[in-house]
């Protein structure tokens, strides 16, 4: 749909010469009016991307029409021009909400530019409406963003699981949201007044782990000087959320097992069991099925918490959400920052849609605080977030190398080569396994030493991803 400029201004061949020029620069639908008056008229009965409006006009003048437009219409991206402003006039246009001050006679390649930007952000509130609107029909859902028929069908899931008493086991790489979905069907849940406790079980040595989870009593072990209440108690009438729970221990699961089979804990050092009234919801972003075969994961654990399973796609199977969500991440960081809200160029916008994405959201996540934090402007550039330049053009080897690889020797340009792939393949098997260097060995295929060899080789740090 074209976007849609509505300019006031009392001269007519000032109206006409921006219509006939605006609308093939912009690719836009220009409507006139000559007076303030008529410009409200128009405004109650069609939304326009953009207002242009002129400051000096007899009766009802620019400044006065703002003024009822921001009453009327605050969220109305508008941009003032004058042949007679001067500092004080922009400064007073400013004030009374106008995006941007254009002074006559302007130079068009500068105005296009201006209203080009004012039309972006035109489109980052509409887009912004839009999704507060979404949030408000997906009461609870508010922290999942996406309006793609394979996100529509996750909320629904989500409604469908959190409605019932039953264990949940969500899925799917690192970085897509599966702690935002575990809220999600907490506060959806008829225990969103318990509380809800989540457990990054490959943060917790496994040692204490079970002392964590199920608690102890004084005694139990050295320095137990007094009894502690374990996280599933703490969870008592809430829910419990188990994050990444493909990491936990054999003798752990046994444990958790009997969680779910009999409904009670028992804290070490203790003789006696204690009943608990707790939902669980764990996740993994590892292939369980897999790790049964090798026998790492207990297949009864498995049937038990795969009772209603959740699976989140990974940002490259729904890349039409990428602007939204980028546009949500913006909004959220820049508040959380105290900075003013910034917006991505095109070139930036391009190079997230045809982005790998191999960190999923948080990967998109990291860039953007970036983005925020380094820009100089409003603007947030490719250069920014250290994406200058690049094309996605050939998966595994950046595209920025293509210029230079045919200047390299044989040996130069299969040295290049080689660790351009080992830093991507490898990157992304420890981003979806969370840093664990055993598990994205076996996913390699590899012995863990000769991956600790390559990763030595190519200076890759296990550390940089790990939660």
């Amino acid at each position: 749909m074209k976007r849609t400029i509505l300019v006031v201004d009392d001269e007519q061949d000032m109206r006409e010469l921006l219509q006939r020029s605006l609308e093939p620069d912009l690719n836009c639908k220009v409507v006139t009016a000559g007076t303030g008056e008529e410009a409200l008229k128009k405004l109650s009965g069609n939304p326009f991307d953009l207002v242009l409006a002129d400051i000096r006009m007899p009766g009802m003048d620019g400044l006065e029409l703002l003024e009822l437009i921001k009453s009327q219409h605050p969220q109305q991206t508008v941009v003032m021009m004058t042949a007679y402003g001067g500092v004080d006039t922009a400064v007073t246009a400013m004030r009374h909400g106008a995006y941007d001050f254009i002074i006559k006679p302007f130079e068009y390649d500068a105005l296009l530019v201006r209203l080009e930007k004012a039309l972006e952000r035109a489109l980052l509130i509409r887009e912004n409406q839009q999704l507060r609107m979404d949030c408000g029909q997906r009461d609870g859902l508010q922290d999942l963003v996406g309006n793609s028929a394979m996100m529509k069908r996750v909320y629904e899931t989500i409604r469908t699981v959190a409605q019932t008493e039953l264990t949940v086991l969500i899925t799917g790489a690192s970085g897509v949201g599966k702690d935002l979905s575990a809220q999600a069907i907490h506060r959806l849940s008829p225990r969103r007044n318990g509380p809800f406790v989540a457990v990054n079980c490959p943060t917790v040595p496994e040692q204490i782990l079970e002392s964590e989870l199920f608690g102890y009593r004084k005694g139990a072990f050295t320095h137990a000087t007094q009894n502690k209440i374990g996280l599933f108690q703490e969870a008592s009438q809430g829910t419990i959320f188990l994050d990444e729970i493909g990491d936990i221990s054999p003798p752990i699961q046994a444990k958790l097992l009997r969680v779910l089979q009999e409904k009670e804990i028992k804290p070490l050092g203790d003789t006696r069991t204690i009943s608990v009234d707790v939902r669980i919801v764990a996740s993994t972003n590892q292939d369980l099925a897999a790790k049964i075969a090798c026998g790492e994961f207990r297949e009864d654990l498995f049937h038990r918490l795969n009772v209603l399973p959740v699976r989140l796609p990974s940002l490259h199977e729904h890349v039409e959400d990428i602007p939204l969500i980028a546009g949500h991440l913006l909004r959220k960081h820049c508040t959380a920052l105290d900075r003013p809200l910034k917006r991505l160029s095109p070139d930036l916008m391009d190079i997230f849609k045809k982005h790998a994405w191999t960190g999923n959201v948080r990967e998109m996540e990291n860039l953007i605080i970036q983005g925020i934090l380094f820009s100089a402007g409003a603007e947030i550039q490719p250069a920014d977030v250290g994406l200058a330049g690049i094309q996605e053009a050939v998966p595994g080897i950046p595209a920025e190398m293509d210029a230079g690889l045919f200047t390299l020797t044989y040996k130069e340009a299969k040295a290049k080569v080689l660790e351009a792939f080992n830093s991507r393949y490898i990157g992304r098997r420890l981003t979806d396994t969370g840093g664990n260097v055993t598990q994205a060995a076996r996913d390699c295929g590899l012995e863990r030493q000769a991956l600790q060899q390559i990763m030595r080789r190519y200076d890759i740090s296990a550390d940089s991803y790990r939660q």
